[in-house]
């Protein structure tokens, strides 16, 4: 696989390695959160085991790589950069080992997805929202829907990025309140 750009995010301790073939398919995710999500997946478990890496998150055409914010750039993108060159497309695949994360994720234990209101809310944020995300190395997964509380995960650069907490949070609760119910909150988990 070659890496086309390594681009900065938002978030200081992720970085976002665009490379030249699909590892998903459009909105489809795939987010490691620690060695064991990663063992079925080559690229993501080599990844994970070099020093200071806290979450790895594929998408489309890129990997978004978190550290602990204790490394230096500079060498760890080396080291990240070699196990992205040597990979092949199905050693990033996480699709033919378990599915992805983003909308099309398992229903475990997801309270309220047959809600009414679901498919007009992932409307919104793939129009909306989505694209932002992923053009800054993340993204979010719906996580249920309580009465009118709105659970959502951020995955990627985003899920450690301290601007998600905050205003991204605001704007997806406001837009989500304009356009499909003014009682809708959002809440991070």
């Amino acid at each position: 696989m070659k890496i086309v750009e390594i681009e900065p995010t938002p978030n200081p301790d992720a970085m976002k390695f665009v490379v030249d073939q699909p590892i998903t398919m459009g909105f489809m995710t795939h987010s490691f959160e620690d060695e064991e999500s990663a063992a079925q997946v080559p690229l993501a478990k080599e990844i994970f085991s070099l020093d200071h890496v806290i979450s790895v998150y594929f998408a489309d055409r890129w990997i978004t790589v978190t550290q602990d914010g204790s490394a230096d750039w500079a060498e760890l993108l080396r080291e990240i950069a070699d196990p992205i060159r040597d990979a092949s497309r199905e050693d990033a695949s996480a699709e033919v080992n378990g599915g992805g994360g983003g909308f099309d994720a398992e229903e475990e234990e997801r309270p309220g997805m047959d809600d009414p209101r679901i498919p007009q809310i992932e409307e919104v944020l793939e129009e909306h929202i989505l694209p932002f995300l992923q053009g800054d190395g993340g993204g979010l997964q719906i996580m249920g829907l309580v009465d009118d509380e709105l659970m959502i995960r951020y995955e990627g650069a985003c899920g450690t990025c301290p601007a998600s907490v905050t205003g991204t949070l605001m704007a997806i609760e406001n837009l989500l309140q304009v356009e499909i119910d003014p009682e809708l909150l959002v809440s991070s988990i």
